[in-house]
């Protein structure tokens, strides 16, 4: 990553879109950040966050597919498993739902034991890696997120109900994925939400997952799991 460095150091994080209803009546779940937020304050976004150390020690319930695993550690000095529990765990708590497997984790670290009292262990198998943007240079904080996607029927938990949550969020809720865009958003958002709608259609993984590097106007963009768009 040192090639697209600056003053600001960049952090790993992992970012989950929860997709509801996507045959009938697609949402998306969303809540905003707040107006004293030191990144993207008043924003409407996705679940999400920096990854912690921690992260990489977690035994996962399941793991994301081989395909999804080769991806995430192109270019990568975060394992896929680390990305992975990073969603998990964001999404648990900023909305408090669970994507997890039923098991007994009697010595989860801190930061995991409300999820391990639910009686799951995360398991990131039904997590889709769909899309990778680092935030552009000179802004005050700078991230390299991974978007995954997952369909609301593989939470344990109730999708309306964000009891368990903490307060980073606001305004919780499912937002049609036609209406997405007329909320106030991060201009990637606006790009991953077009990205969800194009491929509402596909059963799986798509063909290659966009990286939008933000280093310099040749490597804006680049593809993971196949050719760059200059080469195609």
């Amino acid at each position: 990553m040192g090639d697209i460095l600056d003053k600001t150091a960049i952090r790993d994080a992992a970012t989950v879109i929860v997709l509801r209803g996507r045959a009938t009546h697609p949402c998306v779940l969303m809540g905003q950040r707040g107006a004293s937020a030191a990144f993207m304050p008043n924003k409407y976004v996705f679940p999400g966050g920096a990854v912690d150390d921690g992260d990489g020690a977690i035994a996962l319930g399941r793991g994301v597919s081989a395909l999804d695993a080769g991806r995430l550690a192109e270019d990568s000095t975060r394992s896929p498993d680390a990305l992975a529990a990073a969603a998990i765990r964001e999404l648990w708590e900023e909305t408090g739902q669970i994507l997890g497997t039923p098991a007994q984790w009697p010595n989860a670290p801190q930061g995991w034991r409300g999820f391990a009292g639910s009686g799951h262990r995360p398991d990131a198998s039904a997590l889709l890696f769909v899309f990778r943007a680092v935030t552009p240079q000179g802004r005050p904080r700078r991230f390299d997120a991974r978007f995954f996607m997952v369909d609301a029927d593989q939470l344990v938990t109730d999708p309306d109900d964000f009891t368990n949550a903490e307060d980073e969020l606001g305004h919780l809720h499912w937002v049609p994925l036609r209406d997405a865009r007329a909320l106030d958003l991060p201009f990637i958002t606006e790009v991953v939400l077009a990205e969800i709608a194009s491929g509402l259609h596909r059963n799986g993984p798509p063909d290659t997952v966009p990286f939008f590097r933000n280093d310099d106007e040749a490597h804006l963009v680049t593809r993971l799991g196949g050719r760059s768009p200059s080469e195609a």
